[in-house]
């Protein structure tokens, strides 16, 4: 299934650091698709610092509150990166299209796939929002 082509997979990335991707078009897919291609051009230390402050800048500018229950989730966005770089790291030739629709048709394609590592009340805990919470069903496996 192919969900993006390496264009668009680079128009979502500009969008969202530009604040201009449609709310609507803020997807699971296009979650990874931007992913994919910030950790392609920055590499996993520049996105795990940077990625903070950009989705809080661009749920501001969609009108989503970044609170304790809502908005930026640290733990999500870190394991997300995690999970996307292992991947993309294992594919480094492969147009990020194609890595992205691998990606997508395994776990990650589905949007409770971090609930196989942390029980609900663990990730939606306070904590787990605000900063880096482990795992307490079983360790990732990257």
């Amino acid at each position: 299934m192919t969900y993006f082509c390496d264009l668009e997979i680079e128009h979502i990335a500009r969008a969202l650091v530009a604040r201009t991707l449609p709310k609507c078009a803020w997807t699971h897919a296009a979650h990874f698709a931007a992913a994919l291609w910030l950790l392609r051009e920055r590499g996993l230390p520049a996105c795990q610092a940077e990625m903070p402050a950009l989705i809080r800048a661009y749920n501001e500018a969609t009108g989503v509150p970044n609170t304790d229950t809502g908005g930026f989730h640290a733990t999500i966005t870190c394991a997300s990166l995690r999970a996307a770089d292992a991947w993309l790291r294992a594919r480094p030739a492969e147009p990020l299209s194609g890595v992205l629709d691998e990606l997508l048709a395994g776990e990650y394609g589905r949007s409770d796939w971090l609930l196989a590592y942390w029980s609900r009340s663990r990730l939606f805990c306070r904590e787990a929002r605000c900063g880096w919470v482990e795992p307490d069903l079983r360790p990732l496996p990257f």
